[in-house]
This record gives C-alpha cells, sequence and structure tokens, in this order.
C-alpha cells in the first residue's frame, strides 16, 4: 500500500498568513496593552538569530518524513514563559509552509517575513504566564548554507535525512526560539517507512508501528537543550547499546554502510567517558553514545547531545574525544552569545590534548607547541571572531587551546583541574559568557590572569614565549 502523509489544512480564522510585515506594533488592534517580543536577542555575531519577550520550557515536535519524495510534515507545540506582557512573539522559521498556529488553544494570526514567523495571539499573553503555542507546518526541508559555506538544515541522502543545526540549521525542520542562550527540554516523535530508523537525542522512550507501512520512533530529551544540538538521523541505521563504568546507558547508531568500519572506536566510548569523569566531573545528561553517518553529508563533526554526529572518515580517536568533551563544555555549560564559541571549542581541543598526555604519552605542552607553531592559529583573537564566517576558524579551537594551557601554567596543576571540575559544575545546564569564565578562573586561583586574557585571549598577532 502507497505510504500516505496527512497535510494538515488551515482551519479557516484561525491563521492569517502573509508575506512581509512581519512586525505587530502596540496598539494595532484595540485594547492592547502588551509589546511584541522583539524578533532576535541582538547576538554580536547573529542578530536575528532567537527571539525575545519569552523563555521555551519544552518541545514537543511530532514529525512525518517520507525519504521517497523529501517531504516532512510536522506539529510543533512549544510550551515557553513570557517574561513580558506580549501582544506577539517570533519564532524562527526556514521555508516550510506554515498550515495552521494556535495560542493556547485559541486561533492566532501569524504573518512571514523571511526566516520570521510573527504570531499575534487573540489576547495578549501575561508577563509570567505560561502559554502552549502549537504550529502545523509542512514542505520539503532546506539546506541552509553557513557564512562559511558549510552547510546544515536537513540534509537529505539517498535513504532518508541527516539534520544539523549549528548555528541556525534547526529552524530548517522545526520553528523555535534558535539561539543557544534559550535552552529547553524535548519530546520528538518520528514516523517513516517500515525498514527506516530514525536516531535523535536522549532517550527512545518508544518504538511501535504505526500502520501496516509506517514506524514511530519517539525520543526524550529531558534535560535542557540548545535547540542548535538537537538532531535527527533517518535512515538505515544500525543501534547498539552497553554502558559506562557508572552503569550510564550508551546508545550509539551508525549507518549500516559504515557500522563496520567505525565499530572499533564507536565501542570505546564508555572508556573515554570514564576518562572523561575523572577529569571533567560527573557526566552531566542521562544518556551517552555516537551516530556513524556516512562521508559526504556533512564536512564536519557535531557534538549534538548525547550522541553526537560524526563521519565515518573522521570517526578517530581525538575526534571523539573531542565531541564527548563537549557535552560537559558547550552542551551543559552553553555560550551566551555566539562570541563566546571559543568556551566550547578550546575546552574540547584541550580535553584532546589531555587525553593524548594521559593516555598516549604526549604532554600537552607538546600539543601547545604545536599550535603555537601554526599560522593559521594566529589570525585573530580566539574571543573576538571578526565575523560569522569565522565563527569555527582555527584560533577558536587551537588557540583558545593554547589560552587555558596559559592558564594551567599561571595556576599549576591543582588549581587548574579543579577549575575544569568546577567551571562545569557551577553553569551545569545553563549558559555562560567568556567573562564569567575568566571571573571563575580568577576566584578559583586567588590570581590576577589579566596577562594571559591580554595576551593570549585577546591579543593580537603571535606572543613571544616566555
Amino acid at each position: 500500500m502507497p505510504r500516505s502523509v496527512r497535510v494538515v489544512g488551515a482551519v479557516l480564522g484561525a491563521v492569517v498568513l502573509g508575506v512581509g510585515g512581519g512586525g505587530c506594533t502596540p496598539g494595532e488592534l484595540g485594547g492592547v496593552r502588551g509589546e511584541p517580543g522583539a524578533a532576535g536577542v541582538r547576538d554580536p555575531l547573529f542578530p536575528k538569530l532567537g527571539n525575545g519577550g519569552y523563555d521555551v520550557r519544552h518541545y514537543r515536535l511530532a514529525l512525518d518524513y517520507d525519504p521517497a519524495s523529501g517531504r516532512l510534515v510536522g506539529t510543533a507545540e512549544i510550551v515557553a514563559r513570557a517574561d513580558r506582557e506580549l501582544s506577539a512573539f517570533n519564532l524562527d522559521l526556514h521555508r516550510l509552509t506554515v498550515d495552521e498556529v494556535t495560542v493556547d488553544g485559541e486561533p492566532a494570526t501569524a504573518r512571514r517575513a523571511g526566516d520570521e514567523l510573527t504570531i499575534r495571539p487573540r489576547d495578549d499573553i501575561r508577563r509570567g504566564a505560561d502559554f502552549r503555542t502549537v504550529v502545523r507546518y509542512s514542505g520539503l526541508p532546506r539546506v541552509v548554507t553557513d557564512p562559511d559555506g558549510s552547510e546544515e538544515g536537513w540534509l537529505r541522502t539517498g535513504t532518508g535525512a541527516v539534520a544539523l543545526g549549528e548555528p541556525a540549521g534547526s529552524a530548517a525542520w522545526f520553528p523555535g526560539n534558535h539561539h543557544p542562550s534559550d535552552k529547553a527540554a524535548y519530546e520528538l516523535a518520528v514516523t517513516v517507512p517500515k525498514g527506516v530508523t530514525a536516531v535523535s537525542n536522549g532517550e527512545l522512550v518508544r518504538e511501535s508501528a504505526t500502520g501496516p507501512d509506517d514506524t514511530t520512533y519517539v525520543w526524550r530529551t529531558a534535560e535542557p537543550m540548545a535547540s542548535y544540538l538537537a538532531t535527527l538521523v533517518i535512515g538505515p541505521y544500525a543501534i547498539t547499546r552497553a554502558e559506562a563504568a557508572d552503569g550510564l546507558p550508551v546508545v550509539s547508531a551508525a549507518d549500516t554502510s559504515v557500522a563496520r568500519a567505525t565499530a572499533g572506536v564507536a565501542k570505546r566510548v564508555p572508556e573515554f567517558l570514564e576518562w572523561a569523569v575523572g577529569r571533567f566531573g560527573p557526566y552531566p545528561f542521562s544518556s551517552a553514545g555516537v551516530i556513524a553517518v556516512p562521508d559526504g553529508i556533512a564536512g564536519y563533526a557535531l557534538e549534538t547531545q548525547n550522541r553526537p554526529v560524526v563521519p565515518a572518515g573522521m570517526f578517530d580517536v581525538p575526534t571523539v574525544v573531542h565531541e564527548l568533551a563537549h557535552q560537559w563544555y558547550g552542551n551543559s555549560v552553553s555560550p551566551e552569545t555566539w562570541q563566546d564559541i571559543w568556551l566550547n571549542e578550546g575546552f574540547a581541543t584541550y580535553a584532546e590534548w589531555l587525553w593524548a598526555e594521559d593516555r598516549e604519552g604526549v604532554p600537552a605542552g607538546d600539543s601547545f607547541a604545536a599550535a603555537y607553531d601554526d599560522d593559521a592559529n594566529w589570525a585573530f583573537p580566539p574571543a573576538k571572531p571578526p565575523s560569522p564566517a569565522q565563527l569555527t576558524e582555527a584560533p577558536v579551537y587551537g588557540r583558545g587551546a593554547m589560552v587555558l594551557h596559559q592558564v594551567r601554567r599561571a595556576i599549576g596543576d591543582r588549581d587548574f583541574f579543579e577549575m575544569l571540575r568546577g567551571w562545569p559544575a557551577a553553569h551545569r545546564h545553563g549558559n555562560a559568557s567568556t567573562a564569567d569564565f575568566t571571573a571563575y578562573a580568577e576566584r578559583v586561583s586567588g590570581k590576577d590572569l589579566g596577562k594571559v586574557w591580554d595576551v593570549w585571549l585577546y591579543g593580537d598577532g603571535r606572543p613571544a614565549l616566555s
């Protein structure tokens, strides 16, 4: 029997869609007291990402995907709390067609302007009130090309798709507040043809036949997650299960075409986690793992929460250690703005150096020296990426790790390793800025580290070694 896809039509009077004029002004309708939430959070590098006026608490996504046609039909239920009285608010959504919108069960109007979906509820939303928005949408989700030329969003494959979101790609497959400063819990139910597997973040709470031709997978992420860390892979994936030393579930997946080639490193994930817990403190989530995807889909690995996505050609020990370290640095402690991304990548790169030091006999000082000699690391200071196109260039990684090594030299190993454990504990499941980190390092060590920050974190050019 052909697989059917249900298209949800707009209910007359429930939603008004248009182009342009995405904003609403106070007083546009009589008796309005609230104000519209901001379309963007004024991120230094991506000012249009995210939205103001509310804090998302939970996403519940129901998706129906047909790999043959590439068509996605979705329902997003978004529970949020207003931090001001709202007459309207925005969600980020890329190119998909909105069929119906309700707020607290009542029809709402919606307007499109680029990737901004402006929603006006029937009544103002009170400050401090929780409210539930339901968006029904459909279409062919798109690839998003980043300023640096890399691709994210919805990456369609011959057998399914891979969804990746750093920094803005998650808007290609669900509406939301797509900035790392607004983290939330997730539940994702995805229906795919029988014989196709869907893997996401968190825990698989149900796998069930939903008709003779379909299977629905339900994944739940209880801990807060930034939307760019959400992932969904669809295709011929084999799921394997193991446990870390402390009983933590380790649930990994691999496309069957690369499962054998990646199995050796994947089986070592419990070993990597045991080491990381010793260095970085308690693992911050309720499960772990890794996802191996074929080459040619994305030219990079990404630290998607619980289980990073890694192409087969990059599936080696340093890369997997790097991405697992992100679960502490970047995922649990997420950047306040995208300008703070060195706090993600510098820590994860230093984790590679520490693994090499602890397990391979390569002192971190040798890794520092190699990074110091690499001209690419001196293009700009790690705390000041000059443009979105340079968000993930070498200084954010290599020079970011060098900053940490200089801190280690300045404060000594005892205080340094206390800092490595204390930093993710202090900001567990939250956000932090570069200023938060520099203040924390000085508080832990009791030392003025201004020279380190001035020269290594913010300084121009390659400094002389003292």
